[in-house]
């Protein structure tokens, strides 16, 4: 713990020296992340760069060097009190999201903007479409490399690297931020969990949100499925069976064939309705 505070407090300048030495500005730290603003894409891919390059070069008192993931994003966001709110605010972090520690990722609003300015040095692989954890639109992922930096991560950590099936939302989530930590704290101490509250208060929003946020921590995978259409309790098993792709039962009920395939997985399941 005493090595990491001090790799923790270097990174930190190594970061911000990296930011401002591009014309960029610092708008909070993260725990052990940093939020920076750029008037243009290309300083901030500059960053990037310049703080991996720093990042993989420093000498860490640490058993393993210390890996830091980087995503950019641009879009229209809104100031206040000094601090930057928005949908692609909330992307950028959902991009950051996705890569792995060392690896520098762009959104395609990015790429598109930097692509004229590299350097010959400097190139840009296409990741292909994936979703992100705001379950908003897919979005095309680039990878950026350069000799001095690691080139071989795997697959990225997006939502399509997981099993399930939670259904892409018109929006991205917004705010809420303390219902999203109380929601992923009860689920730690619980292997239920009920959302109750008046009709159209945003209670599947948040379910699908906690499940996406959570999903690392079940290697099946997170699964949604839809009651509302369901009249007869006869029939939640076939709706269940039918949601997480249940293979057909040979012997005994349907609620025994769901328990016996259900046993050995580790999975959510968000039942709406």
């Amino acid at each position: 713990p005493e090595a990491m505070k001090g790799a923790l407090a270097r990174h930190d300048v190594i970061l911000r020296d990296a930011v401002e030495g591009q014309g960029g500005r610092v708008v909070k730290t993260t725990g052990d992340g940093l939020h920076a603003a750029f008037a243009v894409a290309p300083d901030a891919l500059a960053a990037a760069l310049d703080a991996q390059r720093r990042l993989t070069r420093e000498e860490w008192a640490l058993p393993e060097p210390l890996k830091v993931r980087m995503g950019l994003h641009t879009g229209v966001a809104e100031v206040r009190d000094g601090d930057y709110y928005g949908t692609a605010v909330n992307r950028a972090a959902r991009v950051a999201a996705v890569a792995h520690g060392g690896q520098i990722v762009a959104s395609a609003a990015t790429a598109d903007l930097v692509r004229d300015d590299l350097s010959p040095e400097v190139a840009l692989i296409d990741l292909g479409e994936h979703r992100l954890r705001d379950l908003g639109r897919p979005e095309r992922i680039t990878a950026v490399t350069h000799p001095d930096l690691p080139a071989d991560f795997p697959a990225l950590r997006s939502l399509d690297a997981y099993p399930g099936n939670l259904p892409v939302q018109r929006s991205s989530f917004v705010g809420r931020a303390e219902d999203l930590a109380g929601v992923r704290g009860a689920l730690e101490g619980s292997p239920v969990l009920t959302l109750t509250g008046v009709g159209g208060v945003g209670k599947t929003r948040l379910a699908l949100q906690v499940a996406a946020d959570v999903v690392a921590r079940f290697p099946d995978g997170a699964w949604f499925v839809d009651l509302g259409p369901v009249l007869d309790a006869g029939y939640v098993a076939a709706a269940l069976s039918a949601s997480l792709l249940l293979p057909e039962r040979r012997r005994g009920t349907l609620a025994e064939s769901i328990v016996a395939a259900l046993r050995e997985k580790r999975l959510l399941v968000v039942l709406d309705n």
